[in-house]
């Protein structure tokens, strides 16, 4: 049996070196740089129909022009 993911779920990660925010809820996943606010976000239904990599691309794009 699973549990329903009611309330954002966080957990740290080490990419290379460098540490990372994971956080799940209802909506989708976001990935941040440790200390930073802005990430990648993966909605789940994206991810599902597979439109996962075209928004991951077009998020990292725009995080690049934003800073």
């Amino acid at each position: 049996m699973t549990t329903t993911l009611e309330k954002p779920l966080r957990r740290e990660i080490d990419v290379e070196g460098q540490p990372y925010t994971v956080v799940m809820d209802a909506q989708g996943l976001k990935i941040t740089r440790k200390a930073h606010r802005r990430g990648i976000e993966l909605k789940w239904a994206d991810l599902i129909n597979g439109d996962a990599a075209v928004a991951a691309a077009l998020n990292a794009s725009v995080g690049d022009e934003q800073g």
